[in-house]
């Protein structure tokens, strides 16, 4: 069924998708600038929690009704599963991965999906088109991260990324989960206490890895705290309201492409800017990644299938499901 969606003039949805593509791409490298010299979690915790206090605030502010406490459980646990696992897992992993190659692991998250889609009961079996992107991402991953000996020179640490992995597919499942579960109906709010309960919980990890006892603001650098309100104003709040904004004037096709352009421009500036090694190997495993991604995102879809693929957290389909179930 198709979705009416108001218009919005040419010059904001290009300006939306601009900041989505560039924002969102550039959060790799902030992420490695910010964990220099600050306790990665901490910094992630704090971060959500900034930016779900200023969106949440905004939207009650405007007149939004107060969550049940049943929203706040589901918020909890997407957020946990995004945020925690994914987004902090990707912050542990910048310590020894660099940006651009963290940012081409995070763009297997749409393969990921559709292989959670398919082995769930009930689930879609993916098309055929569909089936050699997946193979073809999963061969771009293994050439990525693969030993030298398969790959050639320049592997990747493979404790990093195997903890980037494991986010992305943490990240997939709470957004499957977050399709179907019981949410205030505005997708903003959501959103926000999303990013509350995802830093909260991100600060008690932080706690438990014993970053607390070696936090030392004074050795805090002026590159990691401009990266870090960088993540907070730009990544979280501006990003995600420009993604959000999108769903609801775009169609959910144009608005995924976002899934294979932040790579590029992960890897594009973490070589500008920080100066990280684009070999052959990372060239061709960027490509071949994200040659998966778009075969994969901008293929048909199945009239059955709902929200097909991605139907990130603050989605027009998800908050109609929010206000069903609620």
């Amino acid at each position: 069924m198709n979705e009416s969606r108001t218009s919005a003039p040419m010059g904001q949805v290009i300006a939306a998708f601009a900041a989505v593509y560039l924002l969102w791409g550039s959060t790799y490298l902030a992420i490695r600038f910010a964990i220099e010299t600050l306790p990665p979690l901490l910094m992630a915790g704090v971060r959500f929690l900034l930016a779900g206090a200023v969106l949440y605030a905004f939207m009650r502010l405007r007149g939004q009704p107060a969550p049940e406490r049943r929203h706040w459980r589901s918020a909890a646990l997407i957020g946990g599963l995004l945020l925690v696992c994914g987004n902090g897992g990707v912050t542990l992993a910048e310590r020894t991965v660099p940006s651009g190659v963290a940012a081409l692991l995070v763009a297997m998250v749409p393969l990921w999906m559709v292989l959670l889609e398919w082995l769930r009961p009930g689930g879609t079996r993916p098309t055929g088109r569909v089936m050699v992107g997946l193979a073809v991402g999963f061969a771009g991953m293994v050439i990525l991260v693969g030993p030298s000996e398969l790959a050639g020179a320049g592997a990747v640490d493979f404790g990093g990324a195997a903890l980037v992995l494991c986010g992305s597919l943490a990240w997939s499942i709470g957004s499957i989960y977050a399709r179907g579960a019981t949410l205030p109906a505005n997708a903003f709010v959501a959103t926000g206490m999303e990013m509350l309960c995802g830093g909260a919980l991100l600060l008690v990890a932080g706690a438990a890895r014993g970053e607390l006892a070696g936090l030392n603001p004074a050795a805090f650098t002026g590159r990691s705290l401009a990266a870090f309100a960088y993540l907070v104003v730009f990544g979280s709040l501006v990003g995600f309201t420009a993604y959000i904004w999108l769903l609801g004037v775009s169609s959910p096709a144009r608005v995924s492409t976002y899934a294979y352009v932040n790579p590029v421009v992960a890897v594009f500036l973490g070589w500008l800017i920080a100066g990280e090694a684009l070999t052959p190997r990372v060239l061709i495993a960027a490509a071949v990644i994200v040659a998966a991604v778009a075969v994969i995102t901008t293929g048909p879809r199945p009239q059955s299938e709902p929200g097909a693929l991605a139907d990130a957290p603050g989605s027009k389909a998800a908050s109609r499901r929010r206000r069903q179930a609620a």
